[in-house]
């Protein structure tokens, strides 16, 4: 179920990355997202990629410098079947601090973090979209 990304699994893993954040982020035009695809696309394989695969991927998360999460997407269809609990966990067992960074319009995911051990650290204005974002930090516990 928990996989490492390979290359071969990109498109499904960008039409999940552009999808998801349409979705989430209705308060940004659609054609944010499609600006950004390619660029996000040249940049993960740079990230490290884990995958939650059951016939189709239906998730996966980001993580880059070994701290920063880049995004943690899951599908649509998929979405409250447990996946990104299992990605966000996997990610704790693998790093000791995690930090990432959410718009404040996205309740759903900050309760997610929230619920996953994250707090707001900070609040700044996102420059590309001049949304305010939080940045929330989770670290394991000695």
């Amino acid at each position: 179920m928990l996989k490492q990304f390979d290359l071969s699994k990109m498109d499904a893993v960008m039409e999940i990355w552009l999808n998801t954040n349409i979705a989430a982020h209705d308060f940004i035009p659609k054609e944010y997202w499609y600006n950004n695809l390619e660029v996000v696309k040249t940049m993960l394989p740079n990230a490290e990629i884990l995958i939650y695969e059951d016939d189709v991927i239906k998730g996966f998360v980001g993580v880059v410098d070994k701290a920063y999460i880049a995004g943690l997407f899951v599908s649509k269809q998929f979405q409250g079947c447990g996946i990104g609990a299992k990605l966000i966990e996997e990610c704790k067992k693998r790093y000791p601090i995690l930090m990432l960074d959410v718009y404040e319009k996205n309740n759903k995911a900050i309760d997610f973090y929230r619920n996953h051990g994250f707090r707001i650290k900070d609040k700044k204005e996102n420059s590309d979209t001049k949304e305010l974002e939080y940045t929330m930090q989770w670290t394991v516990e000695a």
